[in-house]
């Protein structure tokens, strides 16, 4: 494969459009990691692959000498979402789409690392990061735990994501908080089925996991410092097949988010406490599947600091936003950041841009060469000779 002399929108839109025709979703990104790995090599990078499956690393020393090493990282994998958008890159993989424009976060740091190859004046060297299964499955961690690190020994790491609802042109930069911890759980309670008629007979698990859901909120109203954030929601409910029988077993399933990590640990044991009183007070058994997913996102505020300054000084960016609140999704990158100093900002994909994890979503192909233009801009100023 040859490059063009110039990688221009053009050409970046083409990336693009072929990599939300083509969605993978966790750690199934064969094709995208072999596509990214392709068109690093033919910009003359040293690339390594199969860290996490099928993360793709490149990596890029300056000709200005010795200095400091940062990374660059991009999450790959789509979504087990049906498309419901009419573009001609529409994906071709039915129930999967790139509904969170990891297409354009590739996209966009492939044409960074193409152009810096093309002319490396900074001092230290570059680790482009490509990752695998940002959505729900951790390919973060595990690029952590395959030794991402130990291989590629970095002062700091760096990561964005698009944004719908902000502004093309505009950018959000957190000094620390940016995206909340996300735990997930599954709670069945068994009892004792009987006749609707004769609820005496049995134990009623409908009633006791419907003042479970109720009980449990007083652990973000009562117990969750007013100055702190925590969000708890049950988002299934399972139980019954019939009208006229209580069911034997009822099973809950939701999501425990916030930032604090101490509040985090509270919460958690505070919802095993109200689970077991509960079960306890109506003679149920209880099953329950408590897993901590991601960390809080959190960012190194003088890293957060430098990637604000350099997006102020981008012609293409209208407006750094400084105060706006933290969002309450969650982030893998979370885990490189607990590993390396960092920060990770939010790039405008649009004021009418439909919503992540939307079928209607599809990134915005005029923030491509604004992600670019970020991520060369800050290669250039955190790697300059008198840097």
């Amino acid at each position: 494969m040859q490059l063009p002399d110039k990688i221009d929108e053009a050409l970046l839109r083409s990336w693009r459009h072929e990599f939300h025709q083509h969605p993978e979703t966790a750690f199934e990104e064969h094709r995208t990691s072999a596509r990214v790995a392709e068109i690093l090599r033919a910009a003359g990078l040293e690339v390594t692959t199969g860290l996490a499956e099928t993360g793709v690393i490149a990596v890029l020393d300056g000709k200005l000498g010795k200095g400091q090493t940062i990374g660059l990282r991009a999450d790959m994998d789509a979504l087990d979402v049906t498309e419901a958008n009419a573009v001609s890159h529409c994906s071709h993989t039915p129930g999967k789409m790139h509904a969170c424009g990891h297409d354009g976060h590739t996209t966009m740091l492939l044409g960074a690392a193409c152009e810096l190859a093309r002319d490396p004046d900074f001092a230290g060297r570059v680790v482009f990061v490509f990752q695998p299964a940002e959505e729900n499955e951790g390919g973060g961690r595990r690029m952590v735990e395959d030794g991402l690190f130990e291989q590629f020994p970095m002062d700091a790491i760096y990561g964005l994501h698009n944004w719908p609802g902000l502004a093309l042109g505009e950018a959000a930069v957190h000094e620390e908080a940016v995206m909340a911890a996300f735990d997930v759980f599954t709670l069945t309670l068994s009892g004792h089925g009987c006749h609707a008629a004769m609820p005496h007979l049995g134990k009623d698990t409908i009633l006791a996991a419907c003042q479970l859901v109720t009980q449990l909120q007083g652990l973000i109203s009562r117990e969750t410092p007013a100055h702190q954030t925590a969000i708890l929601s049950i988002t299934q409910f399972h139980a019954g097949d019939a009208f006229n029988v209580m069911p034997e077993e009822v099973e809950l399933r939701g999501t425990l988010r916030c930032f604090d990590p101490t509040l985090r640990a509270h919460l958690q044991q505070r919802f095993h406490d109200a689970v077991d009183a509960m079960a306890t007070f109506h003679g149920l058994k209880v099953n329950f599947d408590y897993q901590p997913r991601y960390p809080a996102t959190l960012n190194a505020p003088g890293h957060a600091e430098r990637c604000a300054s350099v997006l102020e000084q981008l012609p293409s960016i209208q407006q750094v936003h400084r105060d706006l609140p933290p969002s309450m999704a969650s982030e893998d990158f979370a885990y490189l950041l607990q590993e390396c100093p960092g920060a990770y900002i939010w790039l405008g994909n649009g004021e009418d841009s439909a919503s992540l994890h939307n079928p209607h979503y599809d990134f915005n192909d005029a923030a491509t060469p604004i992600g670019v233009s970020y991520w060369t801009s800050l290669v250039r100023q955190l790697l300059a000779v008198d840097g």
